[in-house]
């Protein structure tokens, strides 16, 4: 997941770090303390690396000090909001394999833009160019899924102004229930479509806020502990 994610789904972006979500079974965290263990991992922030603290939403943060890897920060996750639970992810996943023999297992499209609407200024660019750049590779008509999925996500105004054109049907189903910016799309009405665009953006910053309040106290608390006395 994160940006090298991005990277794959053809939406390019500089990354400093490597972000996984994982499974937190016992039998699978074992198989993550064998790859931290080979990468000269150790955890650079609070919380230290625990089950309870990622199932409680927390993400790990790791430097890794192996020589093929030097200084490379990998970040572990388990739960995110807005986002189904990790055998979900993991059944709706993309798989690619390599030039080289190595397979890449990809957080689907559709569960990756979930995770990108965060607080973070960012993301929501991303989100946009994860949009575009599965609009463009599509060839063919898409199936309906992927048409919904464009309807229900798209942030660049233009662009939604030809799926609702395109997809008319479908696109009124989704304004009567699920976004009703599409009713000013249909309307090819651009202003209004920016400013239900900006509002929506705000929202999920407001949400993502409100989630991450808790878990950012258990933070400050577990810094304070930290320190010598």
């Amino acid at each position: 997941m994160g940006g090298q994610a991005c990277v794959f789904y053809g939406a390019a972006e500089f990354s400093r770090d490597t972000d996984f979500a994982i499974a937190t079974d016992p039998q699978n965290m074992g198989r993550i303390d064998t790859a931290l263990a080979e990468l000269k991992a150790t955890v650079i922030a609070v919380p230290p690396f625990s089950r309870d603290h990622l199932q409680r939403g927390h993400a790990i943060h790791f430097r890794c000090h192996h020589p093929e890897a030097a200084g490379l920060r990998v970040d572990i996750m388990s739960r995110m909001r807005g986002v189904a639970p990790f055998p979900e992810l993991w059944q709706r996943r993309t798989t690619l394999n390599g030039a080289e023999g190595t397979i890449y297992e990809l957080m689907a499209l559709s569960d990756l833009v979930l995770a990108k609407k965060t607080q973070r200024d960012k993301d929501w660019p991303m989100i946009r160019r994860l949009i575009e750049a599965d609009h463009a590779a599509c060839e063919g008509e898409p199936v309906l899924e992927q048409s919904r999925f464009w309807l229900r996500e798209c942030r660049t105004p233009e662009l939604l102004i030809d799926l609702v054109r395109q997809f008319p049907e479908v696109a009124k189903d989704l304004a009567a229930g699920v976004r009703p910016l599409l009713w000013a799309a249909l309307d090819g009405d651009v202003t209004t479509i920016e400013a239900a665009l900006a509002e929506e953006e705000w929202m999920e910053r407001v949400a993502d806020r409100i989630y991450w309040n808790p878990l950012r106290r258990e933070l400050e608390q577990m810094r304070h502990a930290s320190r010598p006395n």
